[in-house]
């Protein structure tokens, strides 16, 4: 297999456990299932940015151990060209991310035609993510947007606000942040919404807590907010 130069590393705190479901079991179970045991399937995950799309490929992936599995953030890897494709049709288990972000480029068009046809041929499953479903996705190749078509679908669907705030108080748990409510609330009442710059913010706090040696209040959450706002 044509190894690729990217340090592709998992975040470790993305994980199944860690996902708030909230109305988006059924594709949960999909993708456990698949990293459960080997199932040769495409499926298709779209929704808004900071839905938790690259976090459940990297479950996925993690879940997956007896596999030889790989998460492809495409967004972050176009730059290196689509010869990075070369040799993934062998993976029992191939999470793409951000599919979009290369979709519509003739060159990466074919690259990918060609691994959904190596993959398919190996039994393979393929994982796919996009900010759009696959019938709003553009492609330079009908062949490939038929196959794009077939794929299991998923929408995920955004956590309401009680849902939210369990995925933030999730992942404060997961790093070793003991976080009340009233604390939780106002972070979320200070940043986006979107779950990837939550977390960030959380790597955050817990790094400068650590050096303080304080505990995650609001004053602290505050204080470090109008640090790096400031900065």
């Amino acid at each position: 297999m044509t190894q690729v130069p990217l340090p592709l590393v998992l975040g470790k705190h993305s994980r199944f456990e860690t996902f708030v479901e909230g109305r988006n079991s059924g594709v949960i179970k999909h993708l456990h299932a698949i990293g459960s045991d080997r199932i040769s399937c495409v499926v298709w995950v779209w929704g808004r940015a900071g839905s938790g799309k690259s976090h459940l490929l990297q479950a996925l992936c993690a879940r997956a151990s007896w596999a030889r599995a790989m998460y492809l953030p495409l967004r972050e890897a176009r730059g290196a060209g689509c010869d990075l494709l070369q040799g993934l049709g062998e993976l029992d288990i191939l999470a793409l991310d951000d599919v979009d972000a290369v979709s519509g480029s003739r060159v990466w068009d074919e690259a990918l035609f060609d691994l959904y046809n190596r993959l398919r041929e190996n039994n393979g499953s393929l994982v796919v993510t996009s900010r759009q479903a696959p019938a709003g996705t553009m492609f330079s190749l009908p062949d490939l947007a038929s196959r794009a078509t077939s794929a299991v679908v998923y929408r995920l669907r955004p956590l309401n606000e009680e849902q939210l705030l369990q995925a933030l108080k999730v992942h404060a748990n997961s790093r070793g942040l003991d976080l009340s409510d009233s604390a939780a609330r106002y972070l979320l009442s200070m940043v986006s919404r979107d779950m990837g710059v939550i977390c960030r913010w959380l790597d955050d706090l817990d790094t400068a807590a650590l050096i303080a040696k304080r505990r995650v209040t609001i004053p602290f959450i505050s204080q470090v907010l109008s640090a790096r706002l400031g900065e």
